[in-house]
């Protein structure tokens, strides 16, 4: 028993030492107060680096079908007015969408700035008293409204009881509305006065789209657009002018919802224009995001990339259609975010390593 006693004291990697042999310094004792604190300083920081979370990525093919993409705006144009500022999608799967007027809320503002009028958009046209029928006459008592799309009816069947009923009918027939001061149901709710009322003032618009995921883009553009031979083009042209000012701010632009540490490169940016007519493009990356937080909550969204590019019409551009246009395309690439604690085997490996140093 005592040769395996023996043994054992033989492995000992730490022999005692007399103290006979040792001599206590100044120098000795100055290192040693700063090595202690420099172990404390260095404990506090693993135990801090322990006690908060980390965020982990990864990158991964994006095998997602038949979702949707969440597009939220909030976009400033000091010079054009709200009742001639429309938006419109479309995506490469051949969907389009005009003059969107769902969750859209425009605020009228005046050249500070400051807001004169906030509605949502879509508003029907007002009751009025004795309008105009198609067949000619006007409303008889108890008889039922069917206002005429003067000529632009798909069939006989067909009623335009708004002003924005006979520009819609109007549209599908690729027509644009030059004459909207000879459109009964335009004068009786006074469309015409209110684009002139409106003169020199701005507009912003916000609010959010619900888009398929595959690559398209929209835009804002002064009049309600339509396709006629293949080329986009816009009605109300008498109320136009030989000049566009397309001059205007993002206040927000953000694909999907917010998670922490989320980014959107356009939030807040500005430009004005400086030459007549021309079109602003941003050519948008959309890249889809997962984030799980400590709890385990999982939030999709985007993240994005962007570049920039005007395009003037005094370079030859004869069928330039003066806007503000967002081009999005999706990429391949999906970026998985997760939130975790450093494992506690790890901080232990680390404590023991700053104790073994000082050792």
């Amino acid at each position: 028993m005592d040769s395996i006693l023996q043994k054992l004291r033989n492995l000992d990697a730490y022999p005692k030492i007399n103290d006979d042999f040792f001599s206590r310094t100044l120098s000795g004792g100055i290192i040693t107060l700063a090595s202690s604190l420099l172990i404390l300083l260095l404990f506090f920081s693993e135990l801090r680096l322990y006690l908060h979370t980390v965020t982990e990525s990864k990158l991964l093919v994006d095998a997602s079908r038949g979702e949707t993409l969440h597009i939220n705006f909030d976009v400033t144009f000091p010079a054009i007015r709200c009742s001639l500022l429309s938006l419109d999608t479309m995506d490469i799967s051949g969907e389009q969408h005009f003059d969107i007027r769902h969750d859209i809320v425009k605020k009228r503002i005046d050249a500070h700035g400051n807001v004169i009028e906030a509605k949502k958009d879509g508003i029907g046209a007002p009751k009025i008293d004795n309008p105009l029928q198609r067949h000619g006459g006007r409303l008889e008592h108890n008889e039922k409204y069917c206002g005429s799309c003067f000529g632009a009816e798909m069939s006989d069947d067909d009623c335009c009881n708004s002003c924005d009923e006979v520009r819609d009918a109007y549209r599908k027939k690729g027509w644009a509305l030059t004459n909207a001061d000879m459109i009964d149901q335009c004068k009786r709710e006074g469309f015409i006065q209110k684009i002139k009322d409106e003169d020199g003032e701005g507009c912003n618009i916000e609010g959010s789209l619900e888009v398929n995921k595959v690559a398209g883009n929209f835009h804002f553009v002064s009049g309600k657009s339509f396709h006629q031979s293949n080329i986009h083009v816009q009605d109300l042209l008498a109320f136009q002018t030989d000049s566009y000012n397309i001059s205007h701010k993002i206040n927000r632009l953000a694909f999907g919802d917010y998670f922490p540490g989320k980014l959107n490169p356009l939030d807040g940016v500005q430009w004005r224009q400086e030459t007549p007519n021309g079109m602003y493009q941003y050519f948008i990356k959309v890249v889809p995001t997962l984030y799980t937080n400590i709890r385990g909550r999982t939030i999709r969204s985007n993240q994005y990339s962007v570049t920039e590019h005007f395009k003037s019409s005094e370079l030859g551009h004869s069928q330039l259609l003066p806007g503000v246009f967002f081009f999005y395309d999706l990429s391949p690439i999906k970026v998985t975010l997760k939130e975790e604690h450093v494992p506690f085997l790890h901080f232990m490996t680390h404590i023991c390593a700053i104790v073994g140093v000082s050792l």
